[in-house]
């Protein structure tokens, strides 16, 4: 009998021992991979012009990071990161430009795409701007992080408006302390914009009157340009809205007081922040 729990015994522990042997063979794990390596069509200096907005202006390229685990070569799905910052920054800037991209190991740029990428960095326009440009791939969730090669380039993006931008800009109507102008009127200096960028105008302070309409026009005294809501007369957000030329009278703030208007030629929209 003791030789029968004896033999029964250790057949239990060979038994034992070849699970766990299986469960160790079958254990997967990262051994590495390769950080990509990032090329460009050119990196010469790039002077962006309206007219080649459709025009290809940039184009990555980067090597498969070649993930690796025990069982061999990553079946994943790989996912990267196109970032552009500037010079410097170490891609830690507030306003860097990111794009994701999913399995492709290229993204091409037209001029267009490109010069809309650097305004969203509110990069000025008409300024040569010395970049830097990386991609970063990862696995499922952003795990295993593999950042590229840095490039340089130096981009000059245009001024791009949904609108072409006047030389001046006057805010009129029954919501201003003017009221509405009249084509013999003096020019009211204190409703007259300042031009703060390229594309963007600012009053910064007026005494606004509650729910009134208004307009914004080029040249004070004349009724032959004007800029107002691109819907029904008096149907905008009262605290912003977009703007067209020759729109809709415009309602003010529904409360009255001073406040700061902006409105920018950049994006066809126009706000108020009270003070």
């Amino acid at each position: 009998m003791k030789k029968i729990y004896s033999i029964l015994a250790g057949t239990l522990l060979l038994a034992g021992t070849l699970v766990s042997c299986k469960k160790e063979e079958n254990r997967i794990t990262f051994e590495g991979g390769t950080n990509p390596v990032l090329t460009a069509n050119s990196l010469a200096p790039r002077v962006l012009a309206i007219a080649n907005r459709d025009v290809l202006a940039l184009k990555l390229n980067w090597t498969n990071p070649d993930y690796r685990f025990t069982t061999g070569v990553s079946s994943q799905d790989v996912n990267y990161l196109v970032q552009i910052d500037l010079e410097g920054a170490n891609f830690r800037g507030a306003k860097k430009y990111e794009k994701a991209v999913a399995k492709d190991l290229s993204i091409s740029m037209s001029t267009g795409e490109l010069n809309t990428a650097l305004l969203s960095m509110d990069l000025p326009e008409n300024v040569a701007h010395k970049l830097e440009v990386r991609v970063i791939a990862t696995l499922i969730n952003g795990t295993v992080p593999l950042p590229s090669n840095v490039l340089k380039i130096t981009v000059t993006p245009y001024l791009d408006v949904v609108y072409p931008v006047p030389a001046n800009l006057y805010i009129t109507g029954a919501a201003t302390p003017g009221n509405w102008m009249g084509g013999g009127d003096p020019e009211l200096t204190s409703q007259k914009f300042t031009k703060i960028s390229s594309s963007e105008f600012q009053i910064n302070s007026l005494n606004m009157k509650a729910g009134q309409g208004f307009l914004f026009v080029p040249v004070y005294g004349n009724w032959s340009n004007k800029y107002g809501f691109t819907g029904a007369g008096l149907g905008n957000n009262p605290d912003g809205d977009n703007f067209k030329p020759d729109g809709s009278d415009i309602i003010s703030p529904a409360v009255a007081g001073n406040y700061r208007i902006n409105v920018s030629f950049k994006t066809g929209k126009f706000t108020f922040t009270k003070l």
